[in-house]
């Protein structure tokens, strides 16, 4: 089994969503032993927006193909997703632009478009300041719903949220938020 882990938060060892991704990555790999992780940190070593097709001597095109097959590669992803300004980071859409080929992980059909990267897993640890799930800014939220549209454009079905609310709203409330997703995660595991 491989597994791809992708983190994409600026905020180091303060990061909720680091921590959980490393959470949903530890729990895997004891209910799996012997899976394959590869690991790409996204804001230590962010790729290059997306521009013109690369040529030849782009030294792009070789970071942009081991994205690509990195992706293709993996039968779980697990993708740390803070939410930035109501939507993900822009070195997360750097990725998933490096993702998202035409040909590769979906294509045009006479019926519309259709995914070719069905058949994975994806477990997104989701971080967000305020409470965007319910109530008056649910109407913001512009990172799951984006997520799972993507993915799904992309063929991917199997996608999970562990998801931790009001990391901001002060300390009891992180602590709170952070412990509720924790404890969703054995959970997601034992039912796979």
């Amino acid at each position: 089994m491989k597994l791809l882990h992708i983190d994409a938060s600026a905020l180091g060892a303060h990061s909720v969503s680091r921590g959980l991704t490393q959470a949903i990555v530890s729990e895997f790999v004891n209910h799996h032993p012997g899976t394959e992780v590869t690991y790409r940190d996204l804001h230590a070593a962010p790729l290059a927006h997306w521009g013109l097709p690369a040529g030849e001597n782009d030294p792009n095109a070789a970071e942009a193909a081991k994205v690509l097959e990195e992706f293709l590669a993996a039968d779980v992803v697990v993708i740390g997703a803070p939410m930035y300004n109501f939507s993900i980071t822009s070195s997360l859409k750097a990725w998933i632009d490096r993702i998202a080929v035409a040909g590769k992980t979906f294509h045009y059909t006479a019926n519309g478009p259709e995914g070719l990267a069905g058949g994975k897993r994806v477990i997104v640890a989701s971080s967000r300041g305020g409470i965007y799930s319910a109530g008056p800014a649910a109407g913001m939220d512009f990172q799951e719903p984006y997520l799972r549209a993507v993915l799904g454009f992309l063929g991917v079905t199997d996608i999970e949220f562990v998801r931790a609310e009001g990391v901001a709203m002060g300390d009891e409330h992180k602590a709170q938020a952070v412990e509720t997703a924790v404890a969703g995660i054995g959970g997601l595991l034992r039912a796979a």
